[in-house]
């Protein structure tokens, strides 16, 4: 009895001796903290950079040391037309893009091109994407992009039309003209409609392709031209006709996601929805600041009327109806969207 005792404790305590590594090991590994990497593919002076890099401080903070953050910037990881499917494959765990970036995954993620939101106003825009529309378009990007939405949008801005070669007095100035756009069949649609010419080229590669004259002028916001210093590049020319205002979407990837405890994704959730009034109110006022910035430059604007805005947007209504087709965006996207317009009045 007693040698078959003393086998037994010999063989357990030789199990827990080599189990003992391997606990080692693991319990090492569970306090390791989470990476959670964010790609963008603007410059650092950027203030969607700005924005992202203060809120995965206050993450990483607010983590106690269980989530470690960096940031990947000027598109050292991926241009903001390839980082959704990075998403999707995990190759990333954190992005900011453009809605306009991920239309071709989400078709939905068009409908700030259509028509109606020609010349309208911030405040305009955000009664539609804060409310119904994009709880709408928020959810089918976390579908398909296999992604988790963090909250509201986060604003770029108006975006209006720039030249580097002729002057732009109004939207007849654009005919001829190849105009390079950020993505998306909308704005492509919008160029041809007024006799230009669309090129799609992604934002890292904007100055050299300007430069060498790859297309004559492109859509952009003032503060994104003015953190690239565009200037330099050959640009001249404004017309402010604030044709859509463009918002970023703040998206976790759906690996990284469900690592996380559920107090730890309530954390990241509080975080951005904290502080989201002040990243759109300090985009707001560099947008306002940019425009000095740039006339500093020499770079001449033109505005157009309010009067003017609303024939083109008119004369732009009556094609909306077969874009919705072309675009795929859905009957229910646009109900809400014309619902929170018409309400914006």
């Amino acid at each position: 009895m007693t040698s078959r005792i003393s086998r037994r404790n010999f063989i357990a305590a030789s199990v827990a001796a080599l189990a003992t590594p391997v606990l080692s090991r693991t319990a090492r590994a569970a306090a390791e903290p989470l990476l959670l990497r964010c790609s963008l593919d603007t410059a650092p002076s950027h203030l969607r950079n700005v924005a992202c890099r203060d809120y995965l401080a206050k993450v990483e903070a607010a983590s106690g040391g269980k989530i470690k953050t960096k940031l990947y910037e000027s598109g050292q990881l991926f241009p903001d037309l390839q980082v959704g499917k990075a998403l999707i494959q995990g190759q990333v765990e954190m992005a900011c893009p453009g809605s306009w970036t991920i239309t071709g995954i989400v078709p939905d993620a068009d409908v700030f091109q259509l028509p109606v939101f020609y010349g309208r106003t911030v405040d305009e825009v955000h009664r539609a994407m804060d409310g119904k529309a994009g709880a709408l378009l928020g959810q089918e990007a976390e579908q398909k992009l296999h992604t988790h939405v963090l909250g509201p949008w986060l604003d770029l801005g108006y975006q209006n039309w720039f030249s580097a070669t002729k002057p732009l007095n109004s939207l007849a100035d654009l005919k001829g003209m190849k105009i390079r756009n950020s993505g998306g069949a909308g704005q492509a649609w919008r160029a041809r409609f007024l006799g230009a010419i669309p090129n799609t080229t992604a934002w890292p590669q904007v100055p050299l392709a300007l430069s060498q004259g790859v297309f004559d002028g492109f859509v952009s916001s003032d503060e994104s031209v003015v953190s690239a210093q565009l200037w330099d590049a050959g640009v001249k020319y404004v017309l402010e006709d604030h044709q859509f205002v463009a918002m970023y979407v703040p998206m976790v990837s759906e690996i990284f996601w469900k690592k996380l405890t559920p107090e730890l994704q309530k954390m990241m959730t509080d975080i951005w929805l904290q502080n989201i009034p002040t990243y759109r109110a300090n985009m707001a006022a560099a947008q306002a600041k940019a425009r000095g910035t740039l006339e500093s430059h020499k770079i001449k604007f033109a505005d157009p009327k309010p009067e003017q805005t609303l024939a083109e947007r008119t004369l732009m209504m009556k094609e909306q109806d077969e874009l919705v087709k072309t675009l795929k965006i859905s009957p229910e996207m646009v109900k809400l969207v014309m619902s929170a317009i018409s309400k914006a009045g």
